[in-house]
Formats: structure tokens, sequence, C-alpha cells
């Protein structure tokens, strides 16, 4: 766990706009993620609302998913926010380097 506190030591928060509501509230609308999952809603709203480019996640249920990432798109561009790539670690870091 210190580890990973140290990891992210000096990264900047995003903050919790009125848009940051707005977006997950749209996509959990649309059915493309459960109410349930609201809090991964959340994740891609701080993301797309913030214009970050990658959105990373282990989670690959809710957000890395791509069954749903068309949709989770057209949810953004919709409510005027681009979707960032959404990936995994591995996936932005290449996949495996044996």
């Amino acid at each position: 766990m210190r580890k990973r506190l140290e990891a992210v030591d000096g990264i900047s928060l995003l903050d919790i706009t009125e848009e940051v509501f707005d977006l997950p509230a749209g996509l959990v609308a649309s059915k493309v993620i459960p109410k349930k999952a609201g809090t991964d809603a959340a994740h891609i709203a701080l993301a797309a609302v913030h214009h970050m480019d990658f959105l990373l996640t282990w989670n690959c249920k809710h957000i890395a998913n791509a069954a749903i990432v068309r949709t989770v798109e057209k949810v953004c561009q919709d409510r005027g926010f681009e979707c960032p790539v959404i990936c995994t670690p591995e996936e932005l870091m290449g996949g495996s380097h044996d």
C-alpha cells in the first residue's frame, strides 16, 4: 500500500464539477453501465470532463470493455465531451514484452 501511495504522490486530483455529475447519469440512463456501477460511470466522466487522453483501469466489466466502448463514446459526445481512450495499463504499454 505504501508503494502505491508513493507512486501517486504529487499527482493532481480532478475536481468534481456539475458536469461530472451529469455525464454518469447519462451513461446509466443509456443502460450501457448499470445503476449499481455508478462509480464506474463517474470514473469515465471525470476523465472525459477533464479532457484526459487516457483512462487506465483494470475494470474490464464496466469500463475497459470493448462491447460497450462505442456506446460510452457516443454518450460522451452527445453531452459535448470527447471520451478518453479507455484501456488497461498493459494495453497502453503494448502488452507483454517477454
